[in-house]
């Protein structure tokens, strides 16, 4: 009788068991199945997050120097705004204002001079502004030294609109080179056969 209780309890007490012992298994069967990979893909993800993040440091403006030479020769100074050497534009005008300024007035002049000219030309009763100021001869002079003056501003007009074409090409293309000479002057030791000492060194 006695051995028929202790059958019973030893069966009551493996049924109450197995299940909690089998539930502890299946936990710590499922936390060792746990990839060991998603750990470190999500330590990979934040540093990478925070990589992303940091502030960097903005790189210079640098102008295509083919967009500058074709603004400066469409219109003057434009290729120095796309360069953002603004600076240049006032210069730029100023010095086709001045080019234009002679054009105008040795234009005005030779004209007035060579109408006057044409005029005395077989005609013994002259009526233009410069009777008893110049001669035929005067005249004719004067018409051919403004009309070398006219060619002369044109000339250097013309001039002037091509450097400034030239001038937006290489800025844009020294804009952002680095043209500074290190000129320093220190001692290191220097070694030579006889032994050690000291030597001036110049950076230039």
């Amino acid at each position: 009788m006695r051995n028929a209780g202790l059958v019973l309890f030893l069966g009551l007490s493996l049924a109450i068991g197995l299940p909690s012992f089998g539930q502890a298994i299946g936990d710590s069967t499922r936390v060792g199945n746990s990839k060991p990979g998603a750990v470190v893909v999500s330590a990979l993800n934040d540093s990478t997050t925070k990589r992303d993040t940091l502030p960097t440091k903005p790189k210079p403006y640098q102008p295509n120097p083919k967009k500058s030479g074709l603004y400066s020769a469409l219109l003057p100074g434009l290729g120095q705004l796309n360069n953002h050497q603004y600076w240049k534009v006032p210069v730029v005008y100023a010095g086709l204002a001045v080019g234009g300024y002679f054009i105008i007035d040795n234009l005005n002049n030779y004209q007035s001079y060579r109408k006057a000219y044409i005029g005395r030309i077989n005609n013994n009763n002259p009526t233009d502004q410069y009777v008893g100021l110049y001669s035929k001869d005067q005249l004719s002079q004067l018409q051919n030294d403004y009309n070398k003056y006219l060619n002369l501003s044109v000339l250097f007009t013309s001039l002037g609109y091509a450097l400034q074409v030239m001038d937006a090409i290489t800025s844009a293309h020294l804009k952002n080179f680095d043209i500074s000479r290190d000129l320093s002057m220190r001692f290191v030791p220097v070694a030579y056969p006889g032994g050690a000492g000291m030597g001036l060194v110049m950076n230039f």
